[in-house]
């Protein structure tokens, strides 16, 4: 089946196994900045052959064509595809053939279980691993108006009753989150986006494993610190050093 221009699900005459090649990938969780960064290296003249993002991969592979938006739902079902395969969008991507022009990136892989499988599965792949703490992720996705940062949650009247933000978020940042003159349900979604994703993925986790790979092939950078910019640069020294 054909994902996309020059990218196919199952091998096929003239396309080459996605494991055979030197890629890099994106890891991250929603908000820690991949799409300004990514733009950000465009702006600096790298060019790179882009697979189809996660989202649509998810899509194709692990929903089996069918479009699914609210952001529970996916992480629900994401959550049970990697019952049966632990590797999750890893194990996805092992379905990928490719006829495109290196280099190839792929954005993104979440939690330790994909970058672990990754990293044996794929023994050329390189990660780029960005990161930012959870209250900055939460006030990027306010500010991003992105129709698919949506998720079911009946609205509280206390953001200390949303299940689960004390287990992310300290008494001061809810103390701060609470002091934001924003719509107490558009925050309280996002709120639920970021925590519902971090019940199922673990980035300090998966970074603590990317850090004992060989520098060549695992770079970590905090975004919330630094102009994109900034951070695109360094990416392109480490890509081509």
């Amino acid at each position: 089946m054909q994902l996309a221009t020059g990218v196919h699900i199952g091998s096929s005459i003239g396309y080459k196994a996605l494991s055979s090649l030197e890629f890099y990938i994106l890891v991250g969780v929603t908000g820690v900045g991949k799409t300004t960064t990514l733009n950000a290296l465009a702006a600096l003249g790298v060019q790179f052959s882009s697979l189809p993002d996660r989202r649509e991969i998810t899509d194709a592979i692990i929903f089996a064509g069918k479009k699914i938006t609210d952001r529970a739902e996916r992480f629900a079902r994401t959550a049970a595809f990697r019952s049966n395969y632990p590797g999750g969008m890893a194990q996805a991507l092992e379905q990928i053939y490719l006829q495109l022009p290196e280099p190839i990136l792929f954005d993104g892989l979440r939690g330790k279980n994909e970058v672990q499988h990754a990293a044996k599965a794929f023994p050329k792949a390189r990660f780029i691993a960005l990161d930012a703490p959870d209250i900055t992720r939460v006030q990027r996705l306010l500010g991003r108006n992105d129709a698919f940062d949506t998720i079911s949650s009946a609205t509280k009247n206390n953001l200390r009753d949303i299940q689960g933000i004390e287990a992310i978020f300290s008494s001061q940042e809810i103390l701060q989150l609470e002091q934001w003159n924003i719509n107490p349900a558009e925050l309280e979604a996002k709120l639920n986006i970021v925590i519902a994703e971090r019940q199922n993925y673990d980035p300090k986790a998966a970074n603590a494993f990317l850090a004992t790979l060989e520098p060549r092939r695992s770079l970590y950078l905090e975004t919330s610190s630094a102009r994109a910019e900034t951070i695109a640069e360094k990416i392109r020294t480490w890509m081509f050093a």
